[in-house]
């Protein structure tokens, strides 16, 4: 911390005041010889980020598409940028509100729900308009898990509308709540009208929807529910995944949808090499016109990601991060501990943020701070320690050097104060 002119000038004196003082007792040697040392600061070696060697995957440039990173981040989008109609996406956002209201535990069924009327009224009108739909019957039980279970794999329009009325009272109360729910998570660009995406008002951008995918596979519920092919609900109905496609590509489906107002719409999970080596990709292709065209973009997002997926080496073993210089004239470094690398793909500089302590003498391997780099997949720290032995300088040095050894001396007795 930098100090003002009048505090330096107050040890200055300080330093004056203690060394007369010490002189005059006849105490130089004394005080000298076993007196604190100064600390040395630590200075970063290489404070430049790294920079990126290859571009990002390919994606669409018609529609609207995106895709992210685990966290959410989107470092890849084409076409439209502005909110499109989101058909069965709708879904997905449905599912994470509902379960935000009542979460349920990974693999276990949660609490009972018994189809009402409404419920199965909503079925009879949803066939009646050739909309996908798994039948059920008024006065059955069904349970949570097995409501997402539907809604999910199977699409299902009416336990969509069922869930939300059953979790907030009415479609219209859960249209609020998925809003408020949506505007407080940081989707701003997304909104809903309803809980199924048939409405054309349920809108959201390619970015936003790439993210809510990484969002949804990182809730064990959902991507335990997204693993299976098949399920076995209530009633012994058989739901199939209809969001499962090109899975033998290392894609795993979120929803798969057509509306003549959404167009053909994925959300997916792209798994890129292989296995404990496999980085996953969050996707959002929105307003593909048809099969053929969204086929060619997953090959080329599928070819381009591959290509541009890169092992880059962070830090490397014994690599000088921070040196310090004694007053003294030794010099030690502040070293990587351990190599690190990352599978990423490099679209932005990879910036690092180094926290080191001062040393006054300390033995070869003391640990004295951390880096740490701040990559597209999350942060990445390796200690550092000292590549060599700072010692005391010796009695030559301190008797002939009394200025920095007071100052030192001060130092030690304001900060104890």
């Amino acid at each position: 911390m930098a100090r003002s002119p009048q505090s330096r000038l107050g040890r200055a004196l300080g330093i004056m005041v203690v060394a007369v003082v010490i002189l005059g007792l006849g105490l130089y040697g004394p005080a000298t010889l076993v007196g604190p040392l100064p600390s040395t600061d630590a200075v970063i070696d290489e404070p430049s980020d790294i920079l990126p060697t290859m571009g990002a995957p390919t994606v669409p440039q018609t529609g609207a598409s995106a895709i992210a990173t685990d966290d959410g981040t989107i470092f890849a989008s084409g076409g439209d940028t502005a909110p499109v109609p989101l058909g069965g996406v709708t879904k997905v956002i449905t599912a994470l509100v509902v379960l935000d209201a009542k979460p349920i535990e990974p693999g276990k069924p949660g609490p009972s729900i018994v189809v009402s009327a409404e419920d199965y009224a909503g079925f009879v009108t949803y066939i009646s308009e050739s909309a996908r739909s798994i039948s059920l019957i008024a006065g059955e039980t069904w349970t949570e898990q097995q409501y997402l279970q539907a809604m999910l794999l199977g699409s299902s329009n009416t336990h969509a509308d069922a869930l939300a009325r059953w979790a907030f009272g009415s479609v219209d109360d859960y249209v609020v709540a998925a809003n408020a729910w949506l505007a407080e998570s940081g989707y701003a660009g997304t909104t809903v009208v309803d809980a199924t995406g048939l409405a054309e008002g349920s809108q959201g951008t390619a970015s936003e929807l790439a993210a809510l995918a990484a969002r949804a596979f990182d809730d064990p519920v959902l991507a335990d529910i997204m693993s299976l092919d098949n399920v076995v609900v209530a009633g012994n109905r058989r739901v199939d995944n209809v969001a499962a496609y090109r899975v033998d590509e290392a894609i795993t489906g979120l929803s798969r949808s057509f509306t003549d107002a959404a167009g053909l719409c994925f959300l997916f999970r792209l798994e890129v090499g292989t296995g404990d080596d496999a980085v996953p990709l969050y996707g959002a292709f929105l307003r593909e016109p048809d099969y053929e065209t969204l086929d060619g973009d997953l090959t080329t997002l599928i070819a381009s990601a591959a290509a541009t997926l890169t092992e880059t080496v962070l830090v490397s073993q014994g690599d000088e991060v921070v040196t310090y210089t004694t007053p003294w004239g030794d010099e030690a470094h502040g070293v990587a501990v351990a190599t690190k690398s990352e599978l990423i793909w490099l679209t932005t500089p990879v910036t690092k943020t180094v926290t080191a302590t001062d040393v006054t003498t300390a033995a070869k391997g003391t640990r004295v701070g951390q880096v740490t780099f701040h990559t597209p997949t999350g942060d990445v720290t390796v200690l550092l320690e000292l590549d060599r032995r700072v010692a005391d300088p010796g009695p030559v040095w301190r008797m002939t050097h009394p200025a920095p050894v007071i100052d030192a001396f001060v130092r030690s007795r304001t900060d104890s104060e």
